[in-house]
């Protein structure tokens, strides 16, 4: 069976980000925040939300447990500066953390005390997913 670690990500994590549009629901500040400060403008992919959730489901079941904290600095980035040195800044906190709070109402990851983990049900259809972009096109 082929699993997250035998196909491509970008492809993964887009096939899996259209499967939870139908499950999961894009909360409305979305629109109007920026995803972390080094960014300058809120995200204008409109299926953002879903690819990041998608992202963070693929993140979790490879490095997994994993927490807010580490999943800012994996989604931060290299603040722009006019004059003095560009530095590291994290993502924002809100967006992972209701993502997790998606994630968790649909069962595909759980808390722990370490931090979350994937549930049986989310690394089942991270699985399927690869499975079917590993299958050979007739």
């Amino acid at each position: 069976m082929t699993t997250v670690y035998d196909v491509k990500a970008s492809d993964l994590v887009n096939a899996a980000a259209s499967r939870l549009k139908d499950m999961i629901k894009k909360p409305e500040y979305l629109n109007y925040v920026k995803s972390g400060a080094d960014k300058e403008r809120p995200p204008l992919d409109r299926d953002f939300w879903y690819i990041r959730n998608a992202s963070i489901l693929r993140q979790i079941y490879i490095n997994g447990p994993m927490g807010v904290s580490r999943l800012r600095t994996r989604y931060g980035g290299r603040k722009q500066h006019v004059i003095h040195a560009h530095h590291h800044r994290k993502a924002g906190g809100s967006i992972i953390s209701d993502s997790f709070r998606e994630l968790e109402g649909i069962k595909f990851i759980k808390k722990t005390k370490e931090g979350r983990v994937i549930t049986p049900v989310g690394r089942s259809f991270l699985d399927k997913i690869s499975t079917d972009i590993a299958k050979p096109k007739a």
